[in-house]
């Protein structure tokens, strides 16, 4: 799964990344958790793209109740054609949410532990996503869902889930809209290379969705847990 990740790049380096006219300048957030607002790259039928704010937990357009969104954070990478709540929206919604890093827990002896998981050369990268958009009583709400795969050599160790992380060569496929091919969208559905990627362990200050600093991403000393991890 994918419960929470952190974003600190700069506007700027946003809009560079996802060839955007411009972002909304935001300030830096080290531990976004589902049920808030999060950045979401989309494109129109033109292929102009866009960013806006999305609440992270899928609402389907066909949905009676905004409360499902709270089951809908994650979406498993192996049945989006086929589950109900996801099949609309990767043949025609998809998105990419912008990302520094995230967060995953480790079971050690009956406990979990917090570890952070980035680019190897710390750059922006993209998580592969899901929108919809939902008409209630209160308006309509923007909503997300970010995708998992099964995970690489690396990030095995820690959980066996990892969200989608998708290549910037990969951006114009995923974001068209007139794209439905879903055996070549299924394609692009993968593990990140493990070799790209660094991952350590950090302060279970994490935790707690109320903390939200740039120590929550600095490494732990090395112990025994790092150790073993590969």
């Amino acid at each position: 799964m994918c419960g929470r990740y952190a974003l600190h790049a700069h506007s700027e380096v946003v809009a560079l990344q996802f060839r955007l006219a411009a972002a909304p300048a935001f300030a830096p957030r080290y531990n976004i958790c589902p049920g808030s607002e999060v950045l979401a790259v989309r494109a129109d039928e033109r292929g102009r793209r866009s960013v806006g704010e999305f609440r992270w937990g899928l609402i389907p357009h066909w949905a009676k109740d905004a409360a499902i969104g709270q089951k809908l954070a994650n979406a498993r990478g192996e049945s989006l054609g086929e589950k109900p709540a996801f099949r609309d929206a990767f043949r025609r919604s998809r998105c990419l949410v912008p990302a520094s890093g995230y967060f995953e827990w480790r079971s050690v002896a009956g406990s979990k532990h917090p570890w952070y998981l980035r680019p190897a050369d710390e750059r922006l990268f993209a998580l592969g996503g899901l929108t919809s958009l939902w008409h209630g009583p209160q308006g309509t709400v923007r909503s997300v869902s970010l995708i998992t795969t099964p995970p690489n050599r690396l990030t095995g160790p820690i959980h066996d889930r990892m969200p989608l992380i998708l290549a910037p060569r990969d951006y114009d496929a995923w974001l068209d809209p007139g794209n439905d091919d879903v055996e070549a969208l299924k394609a692009l559905v993968r593990a990140y290379p493990a070799e790209e990627m660094r991952a350590y362990a950090v302060s279970p200050r994490v935790n707690a969705p109320a903390n939200d600093d740039a120590a929550l991403i600095e490494p732990l000393p090395e112990g025994p847990a790092q150790r073993d991890l590969l």
